[in-house]
């Protein structure tokens, strides 16, 4: 599919989106850092809980609000949301007001409204892109956030530390932008604002109405032994590649520190920049690779050996104290990100009956907002504990998260073949 054939609903949001995620990722890998020097590591721990929690609830109700008010609608109010979030956190950092709750508060709201983005977004793709090229959009739009995985975190460890408000009022600006593309350029997609007369199979309801239907279908997804297995593997493994973003700046800033790299001194905040950014090229660059070698091995042997992979990079971090050591270590925690990322859906869609593909869909991705809420916990315990015994913790955890794939993958292979055996 070419780009020229494109919706104007994609081009305008790949040009959008592709500037608000590089401004986005100018700023995110370092909040850990930002409020943590402001509140303390504890304060930050519980606040970070506290705000994923409410981006666990807005992501519930994210499809339902894109399905019945319109992809379009649910994007703008998100990006509005989103600027507006991002441009209290601003005024929160002046040196005028100082106030790092108002700031937090700002990130909160952000974050909320993002997850009300992504339904709408992922479900336009949908609406104007024909099955068999729809791999291929998700593809450039995944490059895309990539790219901006690399950029980010380069631009944020030179400018974010010294210019935080002006870098901030930046992404406001990004918002705006992509704000003013979207009612210009954009075109409602969503069926049931298109053709009205589709309303009558499909009552508008209470949020609470809507909140408590979604979690009644969890309830009936999770009985199934095999899936709820995955979704735990998930959690738990995710509590070690979220820590990129928690406790890695941490250690690298306070234990690494100032070091030196290809003969220049750099400090501890840009050089997580530069392993954030050696994280997203990887991944951009080698997913296609990595998917194709891994389609060679047994799915069981893939995902237990991405979780061992992921605890032994973690180890690697906790016992080396060089820029050397840290920049070996995330190449290792990419390739274990990268072994899934192409069979992931594969094993879902494997799983999931016809009827209920997209419910299934849909609560894998509790692996990551359930994982989010958790992860937060290991600033605290670093506090306690110390890093080297934290990031041990997270290695056990991610070998658990092994075992549990291999037993998972057990199970689904005798249902597989009592299936085969019943045709």
């Amino acid at each position: 599919m070419k780009f020229k054939t494109w919706d104007i609903n994609l081009k305008v949001r790949l040009f959008g989106e592709a500037l608000l995620d590089i401004s986005f990722w100018t700023v995110f890998p370092f909040l850990t850092l930002y409020f943590s020097a402001a509140l303390g590591r504890t304060t930050t721990s519980m606040l970070l809980i506290f705000s994923q929690i409410l981006a666990v609830f807005a992501a519930l109700l994210g499809g339902y609000f894109a399905d019945n008010f319109g992809r379009k609608r649910m994007m703008s109010i998100s990006v509005i949301g989103e600027g507006l979030g991002f441009l209290i956190f601003a005024v929160g950092a002046t040196n005028l007001l100082h106030s790092p709750y108002l700031s937090f508060f700002g990130f909160t709201l952000a974050s909320i409204f993002m997850s009300f983005y992504q339904p709408a977004s992922q479900a336009m793709i949908a609406d104007v892109v024909s099955p068999e090229h729809r791999s291929h959009v998700y593809s450039v739009f995944y490059m895309m956030v990539n790219i901006a995985v690399v950029i980010g975190p380069v631009l944020g460890s030179i400018v974010f530390h010294d210019f935080t408000v002006q870098t901030l009022l930046t992404i406001t600006a990004a918002d705006l932008l992509l704000l003013f593309l979207l009612q210009k350029f954009g075109h409602e997609t969503a069926p049931l604002v298109i053709h009205p007369e589709l309303r009558a199979s499909s009552d508008r309801k209470n949020i609470w109405a809507v909140l408590k239907e979604q979690l009644t279908n969890y309830q009936l997804i999770f009985k199934d032994k095999i899936f709820f297995l995955y979704i735990i593997a998930g959690i738990i493994v995710a509590q070690a590649f979220m820590q990129l973003d928690l406790l890695f700046p941490l250690y690298i800033q306070e234990v690494i520190g100032d070091t030196s790299f290809l003969g220049i001194t750099i400090s501890g905040e840009r050089l997580f920049g530069v392993i954030v950014s050696i994280n997203g090229f990887c991944v951009a660059l080698l997913t296609v690779v990595v998917t194709r070698l891994m389609t060679r091995y047994k799915e069981k042997f893939v995902f237990m050996n991405s979780s061992f992979l992921y605890g032994i990079s973690i180890l690697m971090f906790g016992l080396f104290t060089s820029a050397w050591g840290a920049i070996l270590a995330i190449i290792l925690f990419s390739f274990a990100e990268l072994m899934t990322v192409g069979i992931q859906q594969n094993f879902v869609s494997q799983l999931a009956p016809e009827d209920k593909r997209a419910m299934y869909f849909s609560a894998a991705g509790l692996r990551y907002t359930l994982g989010k809420v958790i992860a937060p916990l290991a600033i605290t315990l670093s506090t306690l504990i110390g890093y080297f015994s934290t990031f041990f913790i997270i290695a056990i955890l991610a070998f658990i998260s092994g075992i549990i794939y291999y037993y998972m993958y057990k199970q689904f292979e005798k249902r597989q073949q009592l299936q085969k055996g019943r045709e």
